[in-house]
């Protein structure tokens, strides 16, 4: 009988302890555009998922919201390595989650959301204590690396009689919004921008869109050779750091009247 009234003192003594108890343990998430400032509200944001990286389980999901942050203190401003660069209004992600026990925690943020077209997806995972907060300087500091390409011209199958080339107009930004033009904090003279033509999944054509006098526009002329749906694709791409972006629109050139 003894050891079976062992076990059940051990048992007891299981039920009667106390459960841990969850302690508040905020995060703040922020993400950077590489080469430029914050993905906030002017952007529509960047979606934000919290996740046990271990079981799966959804912990929080938000939106990132507010300013790209102070210009001369990220772009301009000399800083030790790791020294944040955000201020009280740069846009961030906050939630608090009640932990009882440290969890590796893998976030996953996705965006711009305003520019679909252009979205990245980038992840970290790192470990968080209940009751550490990461909330301090940065916080959780995400690069989302790209650039925002916008074709504004043509619209798509928009159709065009007759017609032997077809103007290219579009709008090309860092992630965060920020403006690109010659001479500027962010370089338009070091980034090449070209338009290719395709025909049926063949590619018939490529033409470089130079400055059009604009902030971020770029424009050009893409010969055309035959009637049919053609579909134009938009790159650039900054050579300095890899940043890439894309959009494509469609035309259907129809024979002349």
């Amino acid at each position: 009988m003894a050891p079976l009234s062992l076990a059940a003192a051990a048992l007891a003594a299981l039920l009667a302890a106390p459960a841990a108890r969850a302690e508040p343990t905020r995060i703040e998430v922020r993400v950077l555009s590489k080469g430029a400032k914050f993905v906030g509200t002017s952007m529509g944001g960047v979606q934000v998922v919290l996740r046990d990286a271990d079981s799966g389980e959804l912990l929080a999901r938000g939106v990132t919201a507010g300013t790209t942050g102070d210009t001369n203190r990220i772009m301009k401003d000399l800083h030790r390595h790791h020294d944040a660069v955000s201020d009280p209004s740069a846009a961030a992600f906050r939630t608090t989650l009640e932990l009882e026990a440290p969890r590796r925690v893998e976030v996953e943020v996705f965006g711009p959301l305003a520019q679909r077209q252009a979205a990245a997806r980038a992840t970290s995972t790192m470990w968080v204590v209940p009751g550490r907060h990461v909330s301090g300087g940065d916080g959780w500091l995400i690069e989302l690396p790209g650039l925002v390409v916008d074709v504004l011209d043509p619209p798509a199958h928009q159709r065009r009689a007759g017609a032997t080339s077809v103007a290219v107009r579009a709008n090309v930004t860092m992630m965060c919004g920020c403006p690109i033009e010659p001479g500027g904090l962010w370089d338009a003279n070091g980034l090449e921008v070209r338009a290719i033509v395709l025909r049926d999944g063949a590619r018939i054509g490529e033409t470089p869109l130079a400055f059009a006098g604009e902030a971020s526009q770029f424009a050009g002329e893409v010969p055309i050779a035959e009637p049919g749906a053609h579909e134009i694709v938009v790159w650039a791409h900054d050579p300095k750091n890899g940043n890439t972006g894309l959009d494509r629109t469609t035309v259907v050139v129809e024979p002349a009247p």
